[in-house]
């Protein structure tokens, strides 16, 4: 089972599955942007850009976790250094410069970020991971002049974070809350009418992407990730032996999922020997 994964699709069938990396840290915010699949290492605080066959291309070093990361239209890589509180920004020319102070919002430990055009939006927990959850959780706008200001509140461990509908709705998974949550995006970047996306009962939803007819969500505790139609219905399952913790949709057919998974909860002990790997499955039809 180690190097396969269950695909689960109105039937079940086995189906290869490619490990790509090993010997990770702790994998999360898997992206797929200029032709290679590139994730965070939380344990190492490093990004990592790898082929889709696993060669490594580049490691980029960030002070602190956790390390989540998107690209501006100008090409500059946008990373949150977590526990910092900062946005920082790598230019093309591999130079990491500030880009904003988060803490006068929340001192709590920042997680994910997505861009949308110039602008850019950023989640906080809202509390101190492991310690006792709280509903406390919000999402900031960053603007093209450096400003930011908090735009959503009351979010129950804010995770994954995607734009959908050609920039006009932004989805969160509320991991806390067994659920993606989705707002409207005005055009001065201020979210509005929030509404439940997609219930996914018993699930603690993590890192999400764009998938056909839906979205994928990553779920550790249940060792899976899961497409999802708008609306609950469970369109595709991929079941692993470990964690997972993040999942992109790439490749040069759009029909392969990475995911980044990890064995839990032993890959909470930063003495441990590393458990996570990418692994990319095949999915059989072309994504979106």
């Amino acid at each position: 089972m180690l190097n396969q994964a269950i695909i689960i699709d109105g039937g079940v069938a086995m189906k290869d599955m490619t490990v790509i990396a090993r010997g990770i840290g702790m994998g999360e915010s898997a992206r797929w942007h200029g032709g290679r699949f590139w994730y965070a290492d939380w344990i190492n605080g490093k990004i990592h850009a790898v082929d889709a066959d696993g060669t490594l291309h580049q490691t980029i070093p960030v002070p602190s976790f956790p390390i989540t990361f998107d690209w501006l239209p100008d090409g500059h890589l946008l990373i949150v250094s977590g526990s910092d509180a900062r946005l920082l920004s790598l230019t093309p020319q591999g130079v990491l410069e500030p880009a904003a102070n988060l803490r006068p919002l929340s001192a709590s430990p920042w997680n994910e970020v997505v861009t949308n055009g110039a602008n850019a939006y950023v989640n906080c927990i809202g509390f101190t991971f492991p310690g006792p959850p709280e509903v406390a959780g919000l999402i900031a706008l960053l603007t093209p002049d450096g400003g930011t200001r908090v735009v959503a509140d009351g979010l129950a461990f804010p995770n994954g974070m995607v734009i959908v509908n050609d920039g006009g709705t932004l989805v969160v998974a509320e991991s806390h809350a067994g659920c993606l949550t989705a707002f409207d995006i005005r055009v001065d970047g201020s979210l509005a009418n929030r509404r439940v996306w997609a219930e996914v009962p018993g699930s603690a939803p993590d890192g999400i992407c764009v998938g056909d007819g839906g979205l994928w969500y990553a779920d550790v505790p249940k060792q899976h990730c899961v497409l999802v139609a708008e609306g609950g219905e469970i369109l595709r399952t991929v079941q692993l032996e470990q964690g997972c913790f993040s999942c992109v949709v790439g490749g040069d057919d759009a029909d392969t999922l990475f995911i980044l998974a990890a064995t839990w909860p032993d890959v909470m002990n930063p003495a441990g020997p590393p458990t996570g790997r990418a692994v990319a499955v095949h999915l059989g039809f072309p994504g979106r």
